[in-house]
C-alpha cells in the first residue's frame, strides 16, 4: 500500500469478507476468509472472530488449507508473498517470497511442496494478462524463504479464482476464460482447448464465469452468463468430448462447487438461492431460497457437514448440509453505491452509512462487526432491474445522539421526484431509533444539505435543511417536548432565502450561535436565535461546495471550497478573507475533537490528503496518492484509547482516526508504525475464546489468569499462594506451535514436575506461621504479667534479649519462651529479706 514515513494507508475495519472464497477447517469449527490485509478466523458456532492473522502488507487474495497438515493454512497477497500459518494459535510459521503479485493460488495433495499461482505476465499490478505458474516451495528452517523457481503451466488465464480448478485429485487442471475452456494434463504435459460460440441458438450468452471439477470422475461443470450449467466429459480426447446442459438459474451462474464425495453439485447466482443438483440424477434438485443477496462464492467443509455461501452484501452464510442456515457472519454491507455521507453515531461510536436497500447500517469499527440494520424506508424491496425504489440519501445526528434525521428519495420519471424527511428518536429500551416524525415533501425540490445544531447547551434541538427550491428551513423541537409524546413534535420554525439563489450547503458553528449557508458563490451567516442575516462573504464567482467552521482555538474561522478549485478561509471577527489557496478539494471535513481539518484533493487520477489547522499556513501532514479516484466520503472517528505519538507528523491521529471510502467502496484508514507493532504484539498472544472447548489446560491456566485480574484482594491471595515454578514453562508449552515442540515423552515428566508444589515446604511454612503467632501471644501475656508485678523491668535488657533472639535457633527460642513463663516472684521476696 501507500507508505510515507511512519504512516500507512491500510484496510482496518469494514474490509470485504466476500472478496475470496472462504475456507472451512476439517473439524468444521472454524471458518477462514481473506479480509483486506488480514485473514480472519471465525467460529462457525458463535459467529465471533476468534483472532486475525496479520503480516501481509497488501491485499490478501486467497486462503488455502495445507494439504499435508489440516491445522495450517496458506495465504497469498498482492505484496508478492505466500505465508504459512498455524491458524489455531494465529502464529506465522513461514513466509515464501515470490517476488510477483499473487492474485489467486491453488494446491493439490498430489503435488506436494508445489503451489500454483496466478501472477501478471509482465510483473506489473496494472497488467491485464495473467499466467498460471508452478512454484516449488523450498525446504528450509528459515522463517523467510525465497521461492523464485517458477515454471509456466498455462498462459492467458483469468485472475478470478473461480475460473481455475484441479480435477480428479490433481491429475489435471482446468481453466476458463471468455469463451474458451482449457484442460491441462500433468502426466501427458498436454493441454486441450474447447471453444464455444459467443451466442447459442436460443440467444443465450456462452461466456464462462466459473468452473468446478468433480473430485473423483472426469467431469467438469462450467457456469455461464445465460444461467446454464454445462457438464463436460471425455475431454481427455479433444475430438470426442461431450457435454450436457442444466438450466434453472434465470441469470448468470456466479459460483459452483462439488461436495467432497462428488455426490452433489452446488450452484448460486443473483437469485439468492442455493441449488443442490444430484450428480448423475440432475433432474432431482433441492433449493435453499431467500438467502438475502446474490451468491458470489460457495465452499464446503472437508467432511461435507457445512456449506458456506459468500454474498454480494459482504455476508457469509453457514448452512448445515443445505437444510437450514445455522449462522450468519455479516461484515460492513457493501452496496452498489454509498449515497449518504459517512457519519459516526455519538452514542455507540459506530459508523453509519447505507446498508441493505432502504436501510442504514450501524457498524462498530472497534469490534469490526455489524451492530444492526435500521429499516428507514419501511417498504418491501423488490429485486428487479430498472425498478425505481426509495433510497436513503442523507443522514444526520444531533450532538447527544438522541435524534437522527434521514432523507429518502424515489425518482420514477424525470419530472417526478418523491422524497421524505424523517426524524427518529432514540429509544432507551430497545437501544435503537424509533420513527417520530415524517414530513412528506418538506421542500419543493431535492434537499442538497442537512445538519443539526451541535451545541450541547442549546435550549432547543434544531435541524436545518437546504433545497434546490432556493430556500432553507429550520426545523425545531422545543426542549419541553419529549420523544415519548404522541404525534409529531417537530415543526418548521423559519424559512430563509437569499436573492433567489440556490443553497448548496449549510453548517452550524460549534457553539450553535452561527449558521452558515452558501447560496452559490455567496456565503451567508445567520443568527439562529433571531434569524437575522449577520453578514455575507463572497469570493470570485463560482459556487461554494463545502463549508466547515473551525473548532476550539480556531472557532473564529470559516472554511469553504469552490468550483474553481479554491480553498478559502474567512475570519469571522473581521469578516474578511484570511487566506486562500488553489486546490481541487473533493472533500473537506473537520475533526470534532481537535482543531485539525482534512482536505482530500483530486489530482492526476488519484487523491491526496492534507491535514492542517486553519490558523497555520503549513499543513500538519500531507500524503500523496492515498488512493485512485476521488474521495467523496470520509469521517473522523474518536478512538477508544488515545495514542501517545510523539512524532509531529502523526499527532493528528492521537485522538481521532480518519476513515474514507474509495471509488470501489473500500473502507480505508491511516495507521502508524507504533500502532501496527502494538497490534502485532497482541495478535501473537494466546487467544482463549468462549468458542474453544474448555480443556484441562484451559482450566489450569485460564482460571489462574482470571483470578489475577479480578481485584486487589485476589492479587494479594495470589501472592500468598505460591505460583507453580513451571508456570512460565506451561505458558511456553501452550503458545509454541506443535510442529516445533519435542516429543511428548520428553515433555511429560518436565510438565508434571512443574505442576507439583512441595508439600513439606508448605507444612514447614504453616508450622512456622503458627509458631510465630503463638510466640506473639505469649509475649503479650508475659508483658501483661510483668506490668502487673511490683518489680520494674529493665527495657534495655529486654530489648537486647529480643535482638539476640533473632540469631538463635528454633530450639533455643522455644527454651527461652519456656523460661520467660516461669514465676520469678520468689526472687522479690529474697531481695526484700
Amino acid at each position: 500500500m501507500v507508505e510515507h514515513g511512519d504512516i500507512r494507508v491500510v484496510h482496518r475495519g469494514g474490509s470485504k469478507i466476500n472478496y475470496r472464497e472462504p475456507v472451512v477447517t476439517n473439524d468444521s469449527r472454524f471458518l477462514l476468509c481473506a479480509s483486506g490485509e488480514r485473514v480472519k478466523v471465525f467460529s462457525t458456532s458463535t459467529e465471533e472472530c476468534v483472532h486475525e492473522l496479520r503480516g501481509h502488507t497488501d491485499l490478501v487474495t486467497g486462503v488455502l488449507l495445507r494439504p499435508s497438515n489440516h491445522l495450517q493454512v496458506y495465504s497469498s497477497s498482492v505484496d508478492g508473498t505466500v505465508r504459512l500459518w498455524d491458524f489455531t494459535d494465529g502464529i506465522l510459521i513461514k513466509t515464501y517470497v515470490i517476488g510477483y503479485p499473487v492474485y489467486s493460488f491453488y494446491a493439490s495433495a498430489n503435488h506436494g511442496g508445489v503451489l500454483f499461482i496466478v501472477t501478471p505476465t509482465q510483473s506489473d499490478k496494472r497488467s491485464e494478462l495473467f499466467q498460471l505458474v508452478a512454484v516449488d516451495l523450498p525446504q528450509s528452517g528459515d522463517q523467510q524463504v525465497e521461492a523464485r523457481e517458477l515454471s509456466a503451466v498455462l498462459s492467458d488465464v483469468s485472475c478470478i479464482p473461480a475460473t481455475i480448478g484441479f480435477g480428479r485429485g490433481g491429475e489435471y487442471i482446468a481453466s476458463a476464460k471468455g469463451l474458451d475452456l482449457v484442460v491441462y494434463f500433468f502426466k501427458k504435459g498436454k493441454s486441450y482447448r474447447f471453444p464455444l460460440k459467443e451466442d447459442n441458438k436460443k440467444g443465450g450468452k456462452n461466456t464462462f464465469l466459473c468452473i468446478a471439477c468433480h473430485p473423483k470422475d472426469d467431469c467438469i461443470a462450467t457456469g455461464h452468463e445465460d444461467g446454464k450449467i454445462r457438464l463436460w466429459r471425455n475431454f481427455n480426447h479433444k475430438k470426442e468430448y461431450t457435454y450436457s446442459t442444466l438450466h434453472w438459474h434465470h441469470n448468470a451462474v456466479s459460483a459452483m462447487c462439488f461436495t467432497p464425495e462428488g455426490t452433489n453439485l452446488l450452484s448460486g447466482g443473483l437469485e439468492s438461492v442455493l441449488v443442490q443438483w444430484r450428480y448423475n440424477q440432475e433432474s432431482q434438485r433441492d433449493f435453499l431460497p431467500r438467502l438475502g443477496s446474490a451468491i458470489k462464492h460457495i465452499a464446503v467443509s472437508p467432511d461435507g457437514a457445512l456449506f458456506c455461501t459468500s454474498h454480494s452484501d459482504n455476508k457469509i452464510t453457514i448452512i448445515q448440509s443445505c437444510v437450514k442456515v445455522s449462522a450468519v457472519i455479516q461484515g460492513l454491507v457493501k452496496g452498489e453505491s454509498v449515497t449518504t455521507d459517512l457519519m459516526v453515531d455519538p452514542r455507540s461510536k459506530s459508523l453509519v452509512l447505507n446498508g441493505k436497500p432502504g436501510h442504514l447500517q450501524f457498524y462498530s469499527l472497534q469490534r469490526d462487526k455489524l451492530l444492526y440494520n435500521l429499516d428507514i424506508v419501511q417498504q418491501e424491496y423488490i429485486h428487479e432491474s430498472g425498478l425505481e425504489q426509495f433510497e436513503v440519501v442523507k443522514v444526520a445526528f444531533d450532538a447527544s445522539g438522541n435524534w437522527m434525521a434521514t432523507v429518502e428519495e424515489r425518482k420514477q420519471k424525470d419530472a417526478e421526484l418523491e422524497f421524505n424527511l424523517k426524524l427518529w428518536a432514540f429509544d432507551e429500551q430497545t437501544q435503537s431509533f424509533v420513527l417520530n416524525t415524517t414530513v412528506s415533501a418538506p421542500h419543493e425540490a431535492r434537499i442538497t444539505a442537512m445538519c443539526f445544531c451541535q451545541a450541547t447547551d442549546s435550549q432547543t434541538t434544531m435541524l436545518v435543511s437546504a433545497s434546490k427550491d432556493g430556500h432553507f428551513k429550520a426545523w425545531q423541537l422545543p426542549r419541553s417536548a419529549r420523544a415519548e409524546d404522541e404525534g409529531p413534535s417537530w415543526s418548521c420554525d423559519f424559512v430563509g432565502d437569499y436573492h433567489g439563489l440556490v443553497p448548496e450547503c449549510c453548517c452550524f458553528s460549534a457553539d450553535g450561535s452561527l449558521l452558515a449557508v452558501s447560496f452559490q458563490e455567496v456565503v451567508t451567516v445567520w443568527s439562529p436565535a433571531s434569524w437575522e442575516l449577520l453578514t455575507t462573504l463572497s469570493q470570485p464567482p463560482k459556487a461554494v461546495r463545502d463549508l466547515c467552521f473551525g473548532r476550539l482555538s480556531c472557532s473564529k474561522y470559516l472554511l469553504g471550497t469552490t468550483d474553481n478549485n479554491l480553498l478559502c478561509c474567512w475570519n469571522l471577527l473581521t469578516c474578511s478573507l484570511e487566506w486562500s489557496t488553489s486546490m481541487d478539494v473533493s472533500l473537506l471535513l473537520i475533526d470534532p475533537l481537535t482543531e485539525n481539518m482534512a482536505a482530500f484533493c483530486y489530482q492526476d487520477g488519484s487523491s491526496d490528503l492534507f491535514v492542517f489547522k486553519p490558523s497555520e499556513p503549513r499543513p500538519v501532514f500531507s500524503l500523496k496518492a492515498v488512493c485512485s479516484g476521488k474521495v467523496t466520503q470520509a469521517v473522523f472517528a474518536p478512538r477508544e484509547e488515545m495514542l501517545e505519538s510523539c512524532e509531529e507528523s502523526s499527532q493528528w491521529l492521537n485522538r481521532s482516526q480518519l476513515y474514507f471510502l474509495t471509488q470501489y467502496t473500500d473502507l480505508m484508514t491511516f495507521t502508524t508504525k507504533a500502532e501496527e507493532d502494538r497490534l502485532m504484539a497482541t495478535s501473537k498472544q494466546l487467544v482463549i475464546d468462549d468458542s474453544v472447548a474448555r480443556t484441562p489446560f484451559y482450566l489450569l491456566l485460564g482460571k489462574h489468569r482470571k483470578q489475577e485480574n479480578q481485584d486487589s484482594l485476589s492479587s494479594l491471595s495470589a501472592e500468598m499462594m505460591p505460583v507453580p515454578q513451571g508456570s512460565v514453562a506451561i505458558k511456553e508449552l501452550l503458545q509454541t506451535p506443535a510442529h516445533v515442540l519435542p516429543s511428548t515423552s520428553f515433555l511429560c515428566s518436565m510438565f508434571v514436575q512443574s505442576l507439583l508444589v512441595s508439600v513439606t515446604d508448605g507444612r514447614e511454612e504453616s508450622k512456622h506461621a503458627e509458631e510465630e503467632m503463638e510466640s506473639e501471644k505469649e509475649e503479650e501475656d508475659s508483658e501483661g504479667e510483668m506490668e502487673s508485678s511490683t518489680t520494674r523491668p529493665e527495657p534495655v535488657s529486654l530489648g537486647s534479649q529480643s535482638a539476640e533472639s533473632a540469631a538463635l535457633t528454633k530450639a533455643q527460642l522455644r527454651e527461652l519462651r519456656r523460661v520467660k513463663k516461669l514465676d520469678h516472684g520468689w526472687l522479690t521476696g529474697l531481695l526484700l529479706s
